[in-house]
């Protein structure tokens, strides 16, 4: 979801680019001796800002909502604005970009991306929601079925662009999950709803559980949701406050034992229904800046409308790696940003 911004009222310098893989220091990596910890659960690594206002065979390399890694461990960027660039996993410079578009040939407003493990990709887009296949070259597929209620009203109660941003493969691949951004109308206003599909073999996905989690406050939306091997979830909540900047917490959830809330038609605190289990992990803004700046105001200049969010392996000490981006929304007070962080789960 492309969020409000406040324009900055004269372009900022350029944070000096770093690689995610292991190089000469550069401005914005600290020095070795200091602290990179966020939290207890969470360090952050370093940051690159290297993408940020560039173009790839004359597509905007930015609007970054999605992230995930395909099986040769590259990784795929979605851009809300009908893009899928395939990124080289050491530089993440563009390597491909591949338009997409609807059934008819419009574009979308992409927001979520799995790439399955047979190689195709599937994106949701939160105009409708839907989440359609696609081929390695951007042909359509097939379409996954939605819930009416989750449809953009008046077909649905869901508000528009407030809709699918995450989408995760559960361990095993056989179970997609789809997080809304906001409550639906009528839900309770910090209660959004979590939806599955299963198959069955290579069989297509069809409707499965739906779940409900809660965020910290009405004003923080979920644009990003992903699987760790166990089955929890990593979930980012993401806000933005003119004149203040963004909130990014990230939480280690838990599905296993809530409540199917399919036929719950509306979500307002009733008893007997089991919320997804949350813990935080860290608030982003608790993270050393290591040399970060900001074009606008933000409680740590290292933040900024972080949106995308995949797992790329572990650590030597089992920790997760997790590559986080932003969306910079193609505006001159934002920022194209990659983090890099090792999460103890």
């Amino acid at each position: 979801m492309r969020l409000r911004t406040v324009l900055a009222t004269a372009t900022a310098s350029l944070a000096a680019a770093t690689c995610l893989t292991a190089g000469p220091a550069a401005a914005t990596t600290a020095p070795a001796a200091r602290d990179h910890a966020c939290s207890p659960s969470v360090s952050l690594d370093r940051f690159t800002d290297a993408l940020d206002k560039t173009t790839y065979q004359g597509s905007y390399a930015g609007n970054f909502s999605a992230l995930a890694r395909d099986r040769h461990g590259d990784l795929a960027a979605l851009s809300d604005r009908s893009e899928l660039f395939t990124l080289d996993r050491r530089t993440l410079k563009p390597t491909s970009v591949v338009r997409l578009a609807d059934e008819s040939g419009a574009p979308l407003d992409s927001e979520g991306l799995v790439v399955d493990r047979d190689g195709t990709r599937l994106v949701t887009s939160e105009t409708e929601p839907s989440v359609r296949r696609y081929s390695r070259d951007g042909r359509v597929l097939d379409r996954l079925p939605v819930p009416a209620a989750l449809r953009v009203a008046p077909a649905g109660r869901a508000t528009a662009n407030q809709t699918f941003e995450g989408l995760t493969l559960l361990p095993g691949g056989r179970t997609l999950l789809a997080s809304m951004e906001y409550a639906l109308s009528g839900d309770d206003a910090r209660t959004v709803r979590f939806q599955t599909w299963r198959r069955t073999g290579d069989g297509p996905f069809r409707l499965a559980a739906q779940y409900a989690y809660r965020t910290d406050d009405a004003s923080l939306g979920v644009p990003e949701v992903q699987a760790v091997p166990d089955g929890r979830l990593l979930v980012l909540e993401r806000g933005f406050t003119a004149g203040a900047g963004n909130t990014v917490r990230l939480y280690l959830a838990d599905p296993r034992g809530a409540t199917d809330t399919g036929g719950t038609e509306k979500l307002t605190g009733q008893p007997g229904v089991r919320l997804i289990r949350k813990t935080l992990l860290t608030d982003i803004a608790a993270c050393p800046t290591l040399g970060a700046t900001a074009r606008q105001p933000q409680p740590n200049p290292l933040l900024d409308n972080i949106e995308g969010m995949t797992v790329t392996g572990r650590d030597t000490r089992g920790r997760l790696r997790v590559l986080l981006v932003s969306d910079d929304n193609a505006n001159p007070a934002q920022t194209t940003r990659f983090y890099s962080l090792r999460v103890r789960v």
